[in-house]
């Protein structure tokens, strides 16, 4: 879904800021789920990282 997120935000605006910004937030997620963080701990985290951008 944040790949979707991240082509669309970079077809519609042309900036490659933002594509590797949601891509980045993708590849933590993945990570997160590979430590074997719950869906809750994964949100929590995701927003951390979202507000430190």
């Amino acid at each position: 879904m944040i790949k979707e997120i991240a082509w669309n935000t970079f077809k519609n605006t042309g900036s490659i800021d933002s594509y590797l910004e949601l891509t980045k937030l993708q590849n933590i997620e993945k990570e997160m789920k590979l430590n074997g963080l719950t869906e809750e701990e994964l949100k929590t985290e995701i927003k951390i990282k979202e507000d430190l951008i």
